[in-house]
């Protein structure tokens, strides 16, 4: 499902919050400041350690949102419903089922009703298609360093400029055939120097943003969680964020192209 909005002038777009609160209510502050007409929440809120936090963060937004599904979501969903996470590898399925188990019934109808994709007229950019991973999945893995051809089909299938895409958390502006292809990064949960990612669209033409903020602090909340990962989650992906390009290797490995 697609859905199409008119954007005003000043556009952000998060990505991939994962459940890391502390950086999205830094994010959130900035975003205030940038004076922000739309901000777009490009999927996987969830899952990570403080997932019902952070939708009610976003949910009560007084910045106009809009907000598009990841395969974090998609799951989390499927697992609430009763199904086998078939697609989940062992070691992530009891996060995968904790974080389903913390949602309230409101908040899953709410992410129930994201779309997979959200077409937006951004002044800055004209028409962009906002998706979590590719224009026809949200779980297809590429990178800067993915050749483009078998690509071009993909996103040329969007029918829009440009597209921005998020899921393997690490920032990249690059050309997809006659398609300009923008990863924000990571919000909550990134690949490279640690920090808050996002992309702010607006006269000034497009911006990355990598926002700082109290990564001990953040640490610290984290692990008092009962996520049952909370400690690898506070080390690994806060405190001290895997290499882009120990990164580009695994997902190079990974991807089917």
């Amino acid at each position: 499902m697609n859905q199409r909005r008119s954007t005003p002038m000043r556009v952000a777009a998060l990505y991939d919050i994962h459940g890391n609160l502390p950086a999205l209510e830094a994010v959130l502050d900035e975003v205030r400041q940038a004076g922000v007409d739309l901000l777009v929440v490009g999927g996987d809120v969830l899952p990570g350690p403080m997932p019902v936090e952070c939708l009610d963060a976003l949910r009560h937004l007084e910045i106009p949102s809009a907000y598009i599904h990841g395969n974090g979501e998609r799951e989390i969903l499927a697992i609430r419903g009763g199904q086998e996470p078939a697609t989940v590898p062992e070691q992530y399925r009891p996060v995968m089922e904790w974080v389903a188990r913390q949602l309230r019934p409101d908040q899953a109808e709410w992410i129930a009703r994201w779309p997979a994709t959200l077409t937006a007229d951004v002044d800055a950019l004209g028409l962009v298609c906002f998706c979590h991973a590719t224009p026809q999945s949200d779980t297809d893995i590429f990178t800067r360093l993915t050749p483009e051809e078998p690509l071009v089909s993909i996103f040329a299938s969007a029918s829009t400029p440009t597209v921005i895409c998020g899921h393997t958390h690490m920032p990249f502006d690059r050309r997809i055939g006659d398609v300009r292809v923008l990863n924000p990064g990571s919000a909550g949960m990134p690949f490279g120097p640690a920090g808050a990612y996002w992309l702010l669209m607006g006269d000034e033409g497009v911006q990355f943003r990598r926002t700082a903020y109290d990564l001990r602090a953040a640490a610290a909340r984290i692990r008092a969680t009962t996520y049952p990962q909370a400690d690898v989650f506070a080390d690994k992906n806060v405190l001290s964020p895997p290499s882009d390009e120990e990164m580009l290797e695994l997902f190079t490995r990974a991807s089917r192209w």
